[in-house]
C-alpha cells in the first residue's frame, strides 16, 4: 500500500517538481504569498486578487476574468511540466488522451493553490461587512465559471487534437514528423535518458477517477514510435501558447478601450503565465545549453536597449522635443541663478501677492494660509481631498481664500490640484459644489487596470503607438494610460497645459501650486510653475564668490526653448508621481538627458518649499499679514509605536539595512521637518503657527479590539489595516480613509481651524 502511494504518478510528479522545477514552483509560492498577505501588502498587491475592480467596480464580471487568468496560469504549468517531464515517463504514450491523464496527475500542486485562494476570499469578502452576503456567492460564482469554462475549451481541444499510441499510428504522420526534426531528434534523446531514468511509477489516476496500474510492458515499443505521441502533443501546446501571446497582442491594439481592459491581477496572472512558458520552451529545445543562452541573449537585449529604437524616452506630452535639446551642465545652471534673474522673479511673485492681500479689507491684516500635502498614491489623493472638503466647509470657505501656497507630492498634490481646480470652477459655476461625495469617487477610482494592462500587450514589447497632444505626437506607454484614466476619473477637468494656470495663480484666484519632481541625475528639484520660480533653487544671503551648490531648476527658464507652458498639466502631476514599476519616470528634452522621479524622494510632505517661500518673503509677509498658518495634511502617523524586534535570521541580517532605510525615511523626513519648523518659528518676527491632519489607522483598530489593554498596537497589526500605497483602493480602505477624518485628533485639528481667526 506504501509503495502504491509512494509510487503513484501525481506523488512522483510532485516530488519530480521539487527536484527540477523549483523555478514553476516559485510562481505558485509567490501567488500563495500574495492571496496571504504576506507579500506586497503596503503596496496592497493581494487586494488586487482578492477584490479585483473591472470597469471600476468589484463584481462578478472582475472575478469572472481573474478566474480565466488564473485557469490559463494552471494550464500553462500544465503544458511546461508536460513538454519537460512527460516524455520521462512513457506509459503516457499508450494510455488515452495522454495530455488530460497528465494534468489530472499533475494537478495536486494547482488544487492546493485552489483551495488556499478560496480559503483566502471568503476570509477577505466576509471580513469586508457586505450588506448582502449574495454579493460573496456571486463573486464566487464568477471566478468558479471562470475557471471552469477556460479548462474546458483547453480540454476539449486536447481531447480532439491529442491522440494515444494506438489511434495515432493508424494516421500517417511521417510527413509532419520530417518537418520538426529538431523536435524529433532532442526527443529521442529524452526517450533514451528516460530508459535509464531513476522515475518509478506504479499506478495512475485515470480520467475515471480511479487508480489504474501502469504497463510494465513497454519495452516492445520503439521509442521513435512512443515519439510520434509525444511530439503531436508538444506541436498542440505550441499553437496554444502562441494562440495566447497573439490574444495578448491583439487586445494591445485596443488597450485604450475599457472593455478589454482587464483587472490588474488578470494582467499580472497572465503574465506569469507567459513566464511559465518560456522557462518550459527554453528548457525543452535549448536543454543544458539554457542558461549560457540565456545570459548570450540578456547581454544582446541589454547592449540593444541603449539604442533609440529599444530606449525611446517616456515623454513629458506637451513639451517639445523636436527642437534642440537644452543645455544640461553647470555652467547653464550658474547662468540662470543670476541675482537679476532672481529678483526678476520675486517681482513676479510679490505681484501675486499683492493681489492675494486686494482680496482682504485694507484695515485689517489677514492669515497667510500655506497648505503642505505628503505623497503616498491614491490613498494620498482621497485623503487629501477629504480634507480639504472638510476645512473649507468648517471655516465657512475662508480657509482656501487664504491658501496662497500649496506644496506636496505624489499622490497628495494630485488630490489637492484636483480639489484646486474645483475651486476655481465654482467660481463661475454655481452648480460645482466642492463639498460634494461625487468627487471623493472620482478621485478614488481605480488608475492601476489600465497601467499594468498596458504594461503587458505594449510596454514589456516594442511601444509603436502614437497620440497627438496639442499638436505633436508622443508614444503611448503606461504613464499615457495612467493620465488617460486620471481624465475619465475626474471628468477631463485637469487636461490642460500649465499656461492655462498663469493667470489665475497670478489674480491669487487659486492657490500657487509649484510641481517638484527630483532629478536623479544630480539630485536637484525640478520647479514646475506656470511661470518661473528660481528664487526657491538658491538662497539670497549668498555672497560673491560663496561655494553654494544650486537646490533645484527653474522648469520654466531651463526648457525656454522647449515651449515649457504648453506642458500638459497632469504630464506634470505624474513627474512628481513617478511610482517605481507603475507609472515610468521621465524623461525630459535635454542634454544630457534629463530625467525625474517622484518628489516624495526630496520632500515628500511639501515642508521644505514651503518654508522656503516664507523665508524668501519674509519681509512682505510681515508688513501685510498677521502672521502664517500652516496646514500639514499627512498620510501617515507622525507618531507610531517602536516595535520590539526579535533576533534576526541570516536572510533578515542580510535585508535588514535596505529595510531599514526604507521603513525610516518616513521618519527621517518628518524628523527633518521638525527641526526646520522650530528654526523658522523662533526666527520669525511674526506667528507661525501649524495645524495637523493624518491619516491614522490607530483609532481603526482599537475600535475593532486590535490594540492591547494599554491602547497600544503593534506595527504589523497597524499595517495590515492601513490603506495600500496604490493607485487602487477596495471598498474597505477608502472607508478608512473617509471615515479617518473622524478620529479624535482630526475633529480637535478642525476645531481649531472653527475658531481660527483669520483676520486681525
Amino acid at each position: 500500500m506504501w509503495d502504491k502511494i509512494f509510487y503513484s504518478f501525481p506523488i512522483q510528479l510532485f516530488f519530480l517538481h521539487l527536484k527540477k522545477s523549483l523555478l514553476l514552483l516559485a510562481l505558485w509560492a509567490l501567488l500563495v504569498l500574495i492571496i496571504f498577505q504576506k507579500f506586497g501588502t503596503v503596496l496592497g498587491i493581494p487586494f488586487l486578487f482578492l477584490d479585483p475592480e473591472y470597469l471600476n467596480k468589484v463584481s462578478f464580471q472582475s472575478f469572472f476574468l481573474v478566474g480565466v487568468a488564473l485557469a490559463i496560469f494552471t494550464m500553462s504549468f500544465h503544458m511546461t511540466s508536460y513538454i519537460l517531464h512527460g516524455p520521462k515517463f512513457k506509459f503516457l504514450a499508450v494510455i488515452p488522451r495522454p495530455f488530460l491523464q497528465f494534468c489530472l496527475n499533475n494537478s495536486l500542486i494547482p488544487l492546493v493553490f485552489y483551495i488556499l485562494f478560496v480559503y483566502a476570499f471568503f476570509e477577505f469578502q466576509l471580513d469586508n461587512e457586505h450588506d448582502n452576503k449574495w454579493i460573496v456567492i456571486q463573486y464566487f460564482l464568477g471566478f468558479s465559471i471562470g475557471s471552469v469554462i477556460t479548462f474546458a475549451l483547453i480540454f476539449i481541444y486536447f481531447g480532439f487534437t491529442n491522440k494515444n499510441f494506438f489511434i495515432l499510428f493508424a494516421d500517417n504522420v511521417e510527413k509532419r514528423l520530417r518537418r520538426t526534426k529538431i523536435s524529433r531528434a532532442n526527443m529521442l534523446k529524452r526517450i533514451k535518458e528516460s530508459k535509464e531514468a531513476k522515475d518509478k511509477v506504479l499506478d495512475y489516476l485515470d480520467i475515471s477517477f480511479r487508480f489504474k496500474m501502469v504497463r510494465q510492458d513497454l519495452a516492445k515499443f520503439e521509442g521513435h514510435q512512443l515519439l510520434r505521441v509525444f511530439d503531436q502533443n508538444h506541436m498542440n501546446m505550441v499553437i496554444i501558447q502562441s494562440a495566447l501571446i497573439v490574444l495578448i497582442l491583439f487586445l494591445g491594439l485596443f488597450r485604450e478601450n475599457p472593455v478589454l481592459q482587464i483587472p490588474a491581477a488578470s494582467s499580472g496572472i497572465l503574465l506569469l503565465a507567459i513566464a511559465s512558458m518560456l522557462v518550459g520552451a527554453l528548457t525543452y529545445w535549448l536543454r543544458s545549453w539554457t542558461v549560457p543562452v540565456v545570459i548570450i541573449a540578456l547581454l544582446v537585449f541589454n547592449s540593444l536597449s541603449s539604442t533609440d529604437w529599444f530606449n525611446r524616452p517616456h515623454e513629458a506630452f506637451g513639451l517639445n522635443y523636436d527642437t534642440g535639446k537644452a543645455s544640461y551642465n553647470l555652467e547653464r545652471l550658474n547662468l540662470l541663478l543670476h541675482e537679476d534673474t532672481i529678483e526678476l522673479d520675486k517681482k513676479i511673485s510679490l505681484q501675486v501677492l499683492d493681489n492675494w492681500r486686494e482680496k482682504f479689507p485694507e484695515d485689517q491684516k489677514p492669515k497667510m494660509v500655506f497648505i503642505t500635502t505628503s505623497g503616498g498614491g491614491q490613498r494620498a489623493a482621497l485623503w487629501t481631498l477629504k480634507v480639504l472638503q472638510e476645512v473649507e466647509y468648517a471655516t465657512e470657505s475662508r480657509l482656501f481664500k487664504h491658501t496662497h501656497m500649496i506644496t506636496g507630492a505624489s499622490g497628495g498634490l494630485i488630490g489637492a490640484a484636483f480639489f484646486r481646480e474645483l475651486y476655481l470652477q465654482a467660481q463661475t459655476k454655481p452648480e460645482v459644489d466642492v463639498r460634494s461625495d461625487e468627487y471623493l469617487d472620482q478621485i478614488s477610482s481605480d488608475n492601476l487596470n489600465p497601467i499594468i494592462f498596458t504594461l503587458l500587450v505594449n510596454d514589456l514589447l516594442i511601444r509603436n503607438q502614437y497620440f497627438e497632444y496639442n499638436g505633436r505626437k508622443y508614444l503611448k506607454d503606461r504613464g499615457h494610460a495612467f493620465e488617460s484614466q486620471l481624465n475619465i476619473n475626474t471628468k477631463g477637468v485637469l487636461d490642460k497645459p500649465i499656461k492655462d494656470y498663469k493667470m489665475p495663480e497670478m489674480e491669487s484666484k487659486i492657490p500657487m501650486l509649484p510641481v517638484t519632481p527630483l532629478i536623479t541625475n544630480d539630485g536637484r528639484k525640478l520647479y514646475i510653475s506656470p511661470f518661473s520660480i528660481s528664487y526657491f533653487n538658491v538662497s539670497l544671503e549668498r555672497l560673491e564668490g560663496f561655494n553654494e551648490k544650486s537646490q533645484g531648476v527653474d522648469f520654466q527658464r531651463f526648457f525656454a526653448e522647449q515651449d515649457p507652458g504648453n506642458l500638459r498639466f497632469i504630464s506634470a502631476l505624474r513627474m512628481g508621481a513617478s511610482f517605481p514599476f507603475i507609472t515610468p519616470n521621465m524623461q525630459l528634452p535635454s542634454k544630457p538627458q534629463m530625467e525625474t522621479m517622484d518628489a516624495g524622494l526630496s520632500d515628500n510632505f511639501g515642508m521644505q518649499d514651503a518654508l522656503k517661500f516664507i523665508h524668501v518673503f519674509e519681509d512682505w509677509i510681515n508688513e501685510n499679514t498677521s502672521g502664517v498658518l500652516l496646514l500639514t495634511i499627512r498620510d501617515s502617523e507622525k507618531f507610531s509605536e517602536i516595535e520590539q524586534k526579535r533576533p534576526p535570521s541570516i536572510l533578515q541580517k542580510f535585508f535588514t539595512p535596505l529595510k531599514n532605510i526604507y521603513i525610516n525615511w518616513d521618519n527621517i523626513q518628518t524628523l527633518h521637518n521638525e527641526v526646520m519648523f522650530t528654526r523658522m518659528k523662533e526666527k520669525l518676527k511674526f506667528p507661525l503657527e501649524r495645524i495637523e491632519f493624518e491619516y491614522s489607522t490607530l483609532q481603526y483598530l482599537r475600535e475593532r479590539g486590535l490594540a492591547d489593554e494599554e491602547g497600544a498596537v503593534s506595527p504589523s497589526d497597524q499595517e495590515l489595516q492601513r490603506a495600500s500605497l496604490n493607485w487602487r483602493l477596495t471598498a474597505r480602505e477608502k472607508k478608512s480613509i473617509i471615515d479617518n477624518i473622524n478620529s479624535l485628533q482630526n475633529r480637535q485639528s478642525l476645531n481649531k481651524l472653527k475658531s481660527f481667526h483669520f483676520l486681525e
